[in-house]
């Protein structure tokens, strides 16, 4: 079980490598990489600022990354989330899972990415030409999020 926050980078290679370091019994790595987009509602976007309250954060995605371990047989996890003034196509956020099979990684990615795109503590404003924008969660990123429920 892996949770970092941080301002800085990432390198996915490296993160892959660790995970993955002396681990025979994983079959299935699935990962997802999100990117900040340049555009947002049809509006261009120049920047992206996250912020979030540094441990509450870090707890709320450990618990979820818990939860993730008791649905599926996960081997190893990796939830890497930044923070901070982001430029469109930096890297924002690494989700990586590992399975001794393919569904089980598969799935448990997704719930972890669903639960960070609508429930994790992180608070996103877009800077556009119109001006500086919180971003509000997206009914979608909800419906993701509820077919996970019991």
């Amino acid at each position: 079980m892996s949770v970092r926050v941080q301002a800085k980078d990432f390198d996915l290679a490296t993160e892959l490598a660790g995970l993955t370091a002396g681990r025979t019994d994983i079959g299935a790595i699935v990962t997802f990489t999100g990117l900040v987009r340049d555009i947002a509602k049809s509006e261009a976007v120049s920047e992206m600022e996250l912020e979030h309250y540094p441990g509450m954060t870090e707890r709320a995605l450990a618990g979820i990354e818990r939860e993730a371990r008791t649905r599926w047989p996960l081997q190893a996890s990796l939830i890497v989330h930044r923070y901070g003034s982001l430029q469109p196509g930096e890297q924002i956020v690494l989700v990586a899972t590992a399975s001794p099979h393919r569904q089980a990684a598969f799935e448990a990615a997704e719930f972890l990415m669903d639960y960070l795109k609508s429930r994790a503590p992180f608070w996103k404003k877009e800077h556009t030409p119109k001006g500086a924008h919180w971003v509000d969660a997206r009914e979608t990123d909800e419906d993701a999020l509820a077919r996970w429920s019991d």
